[in-house]
């Protein structure tokens, strides 16, 4: 469930909030000699503006692959090429954009939220698993359960903080 809520923490870093950030390109992938690598390995991102990334490739024969993923990914800039460093100047947010973007991280906050009732289903069914072969006593399964339920709850709360927290970086003007 841990791992859940990282995922979504790391999926709402994604999403742009005003400012710019090396962490938007965390997700993306390039074709280095055959291979699908992330960009954070294959270059190094300044900030030097709020609303501009340069990214400066340690090796400048993989400068197209990593123009290219960035233009196709869904981060909604249009990257330049200088021949040896690309430039991402990202529009400023509009209040569409921002309306947009809200739903972006709502949509991903839910599917935190599955992951995690996924996860409590399926050691509902090894706990009733367990019960049901006489492994344990009916106490221990319902202790068990109500620990489990608690965990549960523990993380979908911990998500939604996350959520109302980028909520409301996102409509910040």
């Amino acid at each position: 469930m841990a791992k859940a809520v990282e995922v979504t923490r790391e999926d709402f870093a994604g999403i742009r909030a005003g400012r710019a950030h090396p962490s938007m390109f965390a997700r993306l992938t390039a074709d280095y000699y055959g291979t699908p690598t992330p960009l954070q390995q294959l270059a190094g991102f300044t900030s030097p503006e709020a609303r501009i990334i340069i990214v400066q490739p340690y090796d400048v024969g993989a400068l197209g692959a990593i123009e290219r993923s960035i233009r196709e990914s869904d981060l909604g800039v249009n990257p330049s090429n200088d021949g040896r460093q690309i430039r991402c100047v990202f529009p400023e947010l509009t209040e569409e954009r921002r309306k947009e973007y809200t739903k972006v991280a709502r949509a991903k906050a839910e599917d935190g939220r599955v992951s995690v009732r996924n996860i409590r289903r399926t050691a509902k069914q090894a706990l009733e698993k367990l019960g049901s072969d006489g492994e344990v006593g009916k106490d221990d399964v319902t202790g068990a359960e109500k620990k489990l339920d608690a965990t549960t709850k523990k993380h979908t709360d911990a998500i939604d903080d996350m959520l109302k927290h980028k909520e409301a970086e996102l409509l910040e003007v």
